[in-house]
Order: structure tokens, then C-alpha cells, then sequence
């Protein structure tokens, strides 16, 4: 379980329509390094990838930083770096996120997780903010918005989580705080087991509604941003969140049953940002 870019990342590029060429490009060279990173360690050659590999891959981020791109799209990230105040760290962070999935399948506390969120999610947000730009007429502060940010990629992840927990189980993993399923009287071989029970569906909206306070600290930040970024983002963030109304739909039963949002409530979803997102912050 790394990184999902499907949905709401799939959103986010295709509404940089919206969006000027020059931060449309760059939005598109950031998702780019996303994506191939995320490969590192979930695609099809994930079972050849070692530590130093990753290292070599931090290795070729310093490099495409300082402005030697090894291929065309460390080349467009690149020009990225060198047009808008992106900052190194939140990539290496990323980075050791990967790290991270290579040996650790368990998480012992909520913290454990968060960090892991933010490494290879919350990450996402510090990337492109600097892009999306804040608007010139808000009054909120930098910080409030970068904070926004890194919720609304935790928000994801924990979504995603809550997603694929039988998918991950079946994998040898578990993305959830183990001391919380303990004081839920549940053990990781009732994960392994798979049986939706009380005790699962009581654990489960306790962990829904944190991810839906996550998205709800996220979305006060979306109407900040400047005008042409807020509707992707915003558009974004509404669909993913109603995930997690899937999977209370399916009974809790994330372990046989996939959550995902149909198309037509995802095609209502997209005039109704819209409509929110003209709003002046």
C-alpha cells in the first residue's frame, strides 16, 4: 500500500485545464515523479527494488534539482524547481516513505501511521502548493494552508487504507493502528480471518470519522488557494471522501468488497466544486 494516484490525483491534472500553461506543466512534472516513485515500490519490477536503489533514486532528485536531469522527465521537474519555489525535502520525504514499505508491514500506534501518511501522501501537498498558489485576496496564512494540505493527503491515504484493508491483508499487511484494534477487542488475525463482525464495524467509524475530519481541515484550506487551482483540488477532495461513504454502504465489509464511487455520482460531484470553488475565500 503505497500512494494511490488514481482518482483524485487523476482529477487534480486534468482540472489544470484551468490552470496557466506554465503551472499546468508543472503540476503535470510533479504528478510524473509521483507516479514513477510510487512505481519504485508497487509496480510490476517492485520485487527487484532495494535500499540502494531508492538511494540512487534520491541520488537522481539532488541531481535533477541542481539541474542535471538524467532523462526528459527529471527534465520537466526540473524546469518545475527552477520556476517556482518548490522545496527538495517533501520529494526525499516521499522518498523514505518508499523506505519505509520495503520492511515495515505493521503500525503500532495512530502516530506510526500518520507519519507514514504523510511521507508518502501528506507530501504531495508541500509539492504543489508552492504551484497552485495561494490567492493574492485571502487572509489566511501560508502555514494554515500548507497544514490544509498535508490533510487533505493524509485524509487520502487514510481513505485508501480503510479502501484496501483486504487487498492488504492478503498481502501480509496491515495499515491500521494495532493498540486501537486491541482496545477494539479485535487482533490482526481477525484482519487475516476477513468476517465483518460488531466489534469491526464499531472500529471501523471511529476510523472513518478521523479520516472525515482530516478532509473537512482540508477543505477550509482548498477555498485559499488561488482561483484557477481551488475547483481540482476541490473536485478532488469530494470525490475521494466519498469513499468512505462506500464503504459504510458495503456494510463495512472492506475485505471482499471493494468502495469506489460511481461514475455518475462522480460526474454530479464536478459542477457542484465548481460551483463552490468560484467562491472568493
Amino acid at each position: 500500500m503505497v500512494f494511490s494516484f488514481s482518482s483524485h490525483m487523476f482529477v487534480l491534472v486534468a482540472g489544470t485545464q484551468l490552470m496557466t500553461p506554465e503551472r499546468r506543466k508543472a503540476v503535470w512534472a510533479i504528478y510524473v515523479w509521483c507516479r514513477r516513485t510510487d512505481e519504485l515500490v508497487d509496480g510490476p519490477n517492485s520485487s527487484y527494488i532495494t535500499p540502494k536503489a531508492l538511494d540512487r533514486w534520491e541520488k537522481r532528485l539532488e541531481d535533477l534539482f541542481e539541474g542535471r536531469p538524467y532523462d526528459m522527465y527529471d527534465a520537466a521537474l526540473s524546469d518545475t524547481a527552477s520556476k517556482f519555489p518548490i522545496d527538495i525535502q517533501p520529494f526525499r520525504d516521499m522518498t523514505e516513505g518508499m523506505r519505509l514499505d520495503l520492511w515495515k508491514s505493521r503500525y503500532r500506534t495512530f502516530d506510526e501511521l500518520y507519519l507514514y501518511c504523510y511521507y508518502v501522501a501528506g507530501t504531495v501537498g508541500r509539492m504543489t502548493v508552492p504551484v497552485m498558489r495561494i490567492a493574492p485576496d485571502s487572509k489566511a496564512s501560508a502555514e494554515s494552508v500548507y497544514n490544509a494540505a498535508l490533510a487533505l493527503g493524509i485524509a487520502n491515504q487514510l481513505t485508501n487504507i480503510l479502501r484496501d484493508v483486504g487487498e492488504d491483508s492478503r498481502r501480509g499487511r496491515i495499515y491500521l493502528p494495532l493498540d486501537e484494534l486491541a482496545q477494539a477487542g479485535l487482533t490482526e488475525e481477525d484482519i487475516f480471518r476477513g468476517k465483518v463482525t460488531d466489534k469491526w464495524r464499531r472500529f471501523m467509524k471511529g476510523q472513518i470519522q478521523r479520516a472525515r475530519l482530516f478532509f473537512d481541515e482540508a477543505e477550509k484550506g482548498v477555498m485559499h488557494l488561488d482561483s484557477a487551482s481551488r475547483w481540482p483540488v476541490l473536485a478532488s477532495l469530494w470525490l475521494y471522501r466519498q469513499i468512505l461513504d462506500a464503504i459504510e454502504a458495503n456494510d463495512y465489509n472492506n475485505f471482499t468488497k471493494r468502495a469506489y464511487v460511481g461514475k455518475a455520482k462522480k460526474f454530479l460531484s464536478l459542477p457542484a466544486a465548481y460551483a463552490r470553488a468560484a467562491l472568493s475565500p
